[in-house]
């Protein structure tokens, strides 16, 4: 079993035509995800290597069976996209999609949360399930099946992680990007929450970065309701303050937000933290073996 990305996605790519459409959509189906349509308005009736173009995601939920949608599509366009995709009717929406602008977000996400509909993203790498489906941009081959349960704000970071487990033997049931915008659909928490009832996973990591509280309320869910063991890594303890980092919400603000804040808020709650990748997955490493 797995989360997000299983053996039941069907998916529709947004923006399939495109370049980076394109691309992503053929290295999906590639790894053996089922990719049964895309849309570009306007390009009805095409093909992409065999993947069935339609105009609107309701003809590719309708026609094709869609259950899930990943917008590649530029910035000006994502949210309209996400918005199209949420009422057609798929259950997962995931956007990779760099630079939309957080009032859109905030429009998008109040409209899509209580639909039921899990957005990933945006400015996410998506999500992978080794060995059954991969949805976005992550590198598959840095990954093997195993327990292990990731989730994280930072694309790179996750790879880097999953490479210092990998190297330790060590695979993943899932590996969840959320992103490190301001906005975002799916937070920590409810990865957590989705890896708690997930069978495949039992351990779970989870890897922050400076910036907002989103890591201190997880450290409060993982003591009230995660039964599963969790080891952290957050990025940033260099940062200096006011400066932004990579991620638009990847600020601190006075004492607010810093890796140390938050270092000792999951480590309140029984939650070891890695100040390096590689510290971290000794830390995994050394639960496993306890």
């Amino acid at each position: 079993m797995a989360v997000i990305a299983t053996a039941d996605t069907r998916l529709v790519v947004q923006g399939i035509t495109g370049r980076e459409g394109a691309f992503h959509a053929l290295r999906n189906r590639a790894y053996g995800t089922q990719v049964v349509a895309g849309v570009t308005p306007g390009k009805a009736g095409e093909d992409v290597e065999g993947i069935p173009v339609f105009d609107s995601v309701a003809d590719a939920v309708d026609r094709a069976g869609a259950n899930t949608s990943l917008v590649v599509v530029p910035p000006r366009f994502a949210a309209d996209a996400i918005l199209e995709a949420a009422d057609a009717g798929v259950e997962q929406i995931v956007c990779i999609t760099e630079g939309i602008p957080a009032h859109d977000m905030l429009e998008v996400y109040h409209y899509v949360r209580p639909r039921g509909i899990r957005l990933l993203g945006p400015n996410c790498p998506g999500a992978l399930s080794p060995g059954i489906a991969n949805i976005g941009i992550i590198p598959a081959e840095v990954f093997s099946p195993g327990p292990i349960g990731l989730v994280s704000r930072s694309g790179t970071l996750t790879y880097q992680i999953g490479g210092e487990l990998a190297a330790a033997g060590l695979g993943n049931s899932t590996i969840i990007g959320i992103g490190g915008d301001p906005v975002i659909g799916t937070s920590f928490i409810d990865a957590l929450d989705l890896f708690e009832a997930d069978p495949a996973t039992e351990f779970i990591v989870m890897v922050g970065e400076i910036g907002g509280t989103d890591e201190e309320k997880a450290a409060e869910v993982i003591a009230e309701r995660i039964t599963k063991p969790v080891v952290a890594y957050i990025a940033g303890f260099e940062a200096p303050p006011g400066k932004t980092m990579g991620h638009a919400g990847a600020i601190i603000s006075g004492s607010s937000g810093t890796a140390a804040a938050k270092k000792a808020a999951l480590e309140a709650k029984g939650v070891p933290v890695g100040t390096n990748p590689t510290e971290a997955a000794r830390l995994v490493v050394e639960r496993l073996a306890g």
